[in-house]
Parts: C-alpha cells; sequence; structure tokens
C-alpha cells in the first residue's frame, strides 16, 4: 500500500463540487486516511511550493491558494500515486482528457482546482507539511477484497 498527498483548491468549494472529487478518488478505490478542511497559512503555502518559488506564476498560484479553504488528504491504496494522478489528468486542463478531474472541472491551469504529489518524496514531504501522524487513521477498508 501506498500514501500520497491529495488537495482541493479553493474553486472546488466556491463550486460546491467537493462531493463530485471525493465521490471519484473512492470509486476509483482509493482509501481516505485523512480529511481537513482549512485556509493555508501563506508561509506553509509558500513551503508547499518552493520548487515553483522562481517561476512567474508563483505569487498568483499562492494568492489563489490562500484566497480560500481547501480539502487537504493523505490517501492510500496500491499504486495510489500513480492513480490518483490519472485521475487528476494532465496538469494543464486544455490537455487533460474528458473522463478526468481536470478535464471534467477545470478550464484554467493556475487554477487546476486539484493537487497530487508527483512521487513519493514529495508525498511525504507534503503529506508531513499538512497532517500530523495523529490525524492520519488507520482502518479496515470493507472494499478491499474487492480491489485485489
Amino acid at each position: 500500500m501506498e500514501r500520497t498527498f491529495c488537495m482541493l483548491k479553493p474553486g472546488i468549494l466556491q463550486r460546491r463540487i467537493v462531493g463530485r472529487i471525493v465521490s471519484r478518488i473512492e470509486h476509483k478505490g482509493l482509501k481516505i486516511c485523512a480529511m481537513k478542511m482549512m485556509r493555508i497559512p501563506r508561509a506553509q503555502c509558500e513551503r508547499h511550493y518552493s520548487e515553483h518559488k522562481e517561476r512567474p506564476f508563483f505569487k498568483s498560484l499562492v494568492d489563489y491558494m490562500t484566497s480560500g479553504p481547501v480539502v487537504a488528504m493523505v490517501v492510500e491504496g496500491q499504486d495510489a500515486i500513480r492513480y490518483l494522478r490519472q485521475l487528476c489528468g494532465a496538469t494543464n486542463p486544455a490537455e487533460a482528457a474528458p473522463g478526468t478531474i481536470r478535464g471534467d472541472f477545470a478550464l484554467v491551469t493556475q487554477n487546476n482546482i486539484i493537487h497530487a504529489s508527483d512521487g513519493p518524496e514529495s508525498a511525504r514531504r507534503e503529506i508531513e507539511l499538512f497532517f500530523t501522524a495523529d490525524e492520519i487513521l488507520e482502518y479496515e477498508d470493507g472494499n478491499r477484497s474487492w480491489l485485489g
């Protein structure tokens, strides 16, 4: 089993489609181990997106991400990083396939509505940035036998 980090961006809450996105994650067979709605403090957001610090869009990205609440999650499953990223679709919504979250719900790259860790190292770093160990719950997933 692998864990990854997922964040629904402010536009998801503003458009009232949190349930539709969470439902897609669950229907894929991924297990939610932690979830919270929060406003990201600017310093935390800047740490989260630190790899983009020198990019021209950094300030507007941080402004957007701190403009309203987000939903942060820890998601678990076999190859969770790969499957969650496939479910999200391409970062640029214009390149995201129909049927993916970004392909169905996003129009603008910066406001692409969902973040998913891109590898094991970033997943660990991002989970630790947003969750304490006691916020991540261990429980038996009753659907596990159906998912392989």
